[in-house]
């Protein structure tokens, strides 16, 4: 029934259910509870209505995350519009493209956001609103003047006594319903508008109550920093986690290390998502050079010692992260293979997930008990993948998959819809990987990463980076194929670490000309590496931390 896959029923019960309990933090700042939720979501869609915004019209979102943020997502879904989230990192003339792409009718910002958006490059919008206070900063609509002047009156008629949960009755969504319009920033092409349907995050939502429930509770706290704009963190740091009941804190800056520790200190949090980046930063950083003395590398050489040590090392990261959580849930990049190795040696409660915007995210998870190292678990409930290869376990192929979590498709782009969904209904994800017996999923790279050698060998780059980025003073690479058919290695060096161990730009040269050298040691003779190129700013990433890979195609 369509009734049964409801994500705004979801919501809805969850307000219901939970209402004096604490919901969204401002790490910081200000706790909104449930009722407070409730009633700002009443507030907007009374903007929304007196304003002429109909059921299936676009709004758009653009800030940072912040509880104001999550307010103005449920407001627009349970109204029965589309929300286009835009992440706050792209530049100006994105958001813009994005707005008159979308069609949007009204944008809600953030204050810092707007400081560098121009309203006449997206004249469609009949109003532009901050999305903390609902102050107008464009109208071009006497309906949405007239409902931000008297709102507060207008609410009172509405409610004359109080307001109370008998009185939420959200509107009801198909299962097909589109809910959500949001934009890729790929690693391998410009963006796309991906159309999720209602029954996409509902099963998101449902798998995260199937697969977590265990160990996260109503009135469990989490902690949300990576963007909301994009699917990983909106669907597992705040969608299931409000429908599940639990109390949000929003990092509402630009999540450094040292910021997030923090936050986790004090929050506590029952659950941890993350990107691998933020992983290996603070293993790298605060953890492996302490274990890489001569000393320490001794003593993890005698048997029970090297089990205290490591018992030691592991309760150290826990509290690193607060010291209270279930397992830290990895996804939306490559992981590095030799953290991973690290993490798995010292018992680390850590699982690596796999999916995309397209799913809304998920494609692929497996509990941390269960989880095979290097692997990205195996096929989520209500959705199937397969390995186009002749032997799926042993012969890398293409990953597609089909389910409740995937796309309508991409909006007013039916030969990229067409490209990626085929006459079967499957979704060609761009990956290639293989799966075991057990339904493992290991993912090899990305069908647009590969490489040809000059033999007709596959090349995957990504393997050759991993190997890499472990080399004394590399912070980060990409190899890519010259036009002469040889490989590059395009680096950038952790300059930091260099520099305080006495190199000078020459000496770093240097040594990435050394790592060069001892790469192509371990690698068979077509993957060998002609020559490096040094880069002395980071590479231009997406919001997931991966390198945007298609801006850096040659050495120049």
């Amino acid at each position: 029934m369509e009734s049964e896959k409801s994500f705004i029923a979801l919501i809805e019960e969850s307000i219901k259910k939970n209402w004096d309990a604490d919901a969204l933090t401002d790490y910081k700042g200000a706790t909104l509870q449930y009722k407070d939720v409730a009633r700002k979501i009443e507030k907007i869609h009374i903007i929304l209505e007196e304003s002429g915004v109909k059921k299936g019209d676009k709004i758009a979102v653009c800030g940072r995350n912040s509880s104001h943020w999550g307010v103005t997502f449920l407001s627009i879904v349970t109204y029965g519009a589309v929300i286009v989230p835009i992440l706050h990192e792209f530049k100006p003339d994105q958001v813009h493209n994005i707005v008159n792409h979308s069609e949007a009718k009204l944008l809600f910002v953030g204050d810092v956001v707007w400081e560098n958006l121009d309203e006449s490059a997206m004249p469609n919008l009949e109003g532009i609103l901050l999305m903390n206070d609902f102050t107008i900063l464009v109208s071009r609509s006497e309906k949405l003047n007239h409902a931000r002047e008297n709102l507060n009156a207008l609410f009172g008629q509405k409610y004359p006594r109080n307001f109370r949960k008998e009185h939420i009755s959200y509107h009801k969504d198909s299962s097909e319903e589109m809910l959500v319009l949001n934009y890729t920033s790929g690693t391998t092409s410009f963006s796309k508008g991906v159309m999720l349907p209602s029954r996409a995050l509902w099963s998101n939502v449902e798998f995260g109550k199937e697969k977590l429930g265990k160990a996260l509770k109503a009135g469990d706290k989490i902690v949300s920093m990576l963007p909301m704009a994009h699917m990983y963190g909106l669907a597992f740091e705040f969608l299931y986690e409000f429908c599940a009941g639990c109390h949000v804190y929003f990092l509402t800056r630009t999540p450094s290390p040292k910021i997030i520790l923090q936050a986790f200190a004090e929050v506590k949090p029952e659950l941890v998502i993350a990107v691998p980046l933020i992983i290996e930063k603070i293993i790298k950083k605060n953890v492996l050079p302490k274990l890489e003395t001569p000393t320490m590398k001794f003593l993890l050489k005698v048997p029970i010692v090297s089990d205290k040590i490591k018992e030691k090392v592991r309760e150290q990261i826990m509290q690193a992260f607060g010291g209270n959580f279930y397992e830290i849930v990895v996804g939306g990049a490559a992981f590095n293979q030799e953290i991973e190795q690290f993490m798995r040696s010292i018992n680390f409660p850590y699982t690596v997930g796999y999916g995309m915007t397209e799913c809304a995210p998920l494609i692929a998870y497996e509990d941390w008990k269960e989880f095979k190292q290097a692997s990205c678990g195996k096929p989520v409930h209500r959705m199937e993948v397969k390995i186009l290869s002749p032997d799926p376990q042993y012969i890398v192929g293409e990953i597609v998959c089909k389910g409740d979590n995937m796309m309508l498709g991409y909006y007013k782009n039916p030969e990229a819809t067409a490209e990626a969904i085929d006459k079967d209904g499957w979704l060609h994800t761009g990956d290639l990987g293989v799966m075991d017996a057990e339904g493992n999923i290991t993912i090899k790279g990305r069908s647009k990463n590969m490489i040809l050698g000059s033999s007709g060998q596959n090349i995957y780059p990504e393997e050759i980076e991993d190997k890499l980025n472990n080399m004394p003073f590399v912070s980060e690479s990409i190899i890519i194929q010259q036009a002469d058919g040889k490989l590059a290695a395009l680096i950038y060096p952790d300059f930091d670490d260099a520099f305080a161990h006495g190199l000078d730009d020459k000496a770093v040269e240097n040594a990435m000309e050394e790592n060069r050298v001892n790469l192509n040691a371990e690698l068979p003779a077509y993957e060998q590496i002609a020559r490096i190129k040094i880069y002395h700013e980071e590479f231009e990433k997406t919001p997931k931390k991966s390198i945007k890979r298609f801006l850096y195609q040659e050495v120049r």
